[in-house]
């Protein structure tokens, strides 16, 4: 039901292709996993978070440019 969600879905795809073996991307739906998003401090969605040795390195709200999601994850890594 979520439109931004939908609408980035095919870039996180692309981004874990791209990244693939450098990086693990998952997805997770709040409706779903609602404990999850309450542990993480969701409260909009889309959020994408940046994650290196388990802790939240970066954070985005809504939909981001490709070009800032690959300066994320390559500082990340």
């Amino acid at each position: 039901w979520c439109g931004p969600c939908r609408q980035i879905a095919p870039l996180i795809d692309q981004l874990a292709a791209e990244y693939a073996g450098q990086v693990t991307v998952g997805k997770v739906n709040v409706d779903d996993s609602p404990n999850v998003a309450g542990q993480f401090g969701v409260s909009s969605i889309p959020t994408l978070m940046i994650f290196k040795g388990g802790e939240v390195v970066d954070r985005f709200v809504g939909g981001q440019p490709k070009s800032k999601l690959q300066q994320a994850l390559d500082a990340a890594k």
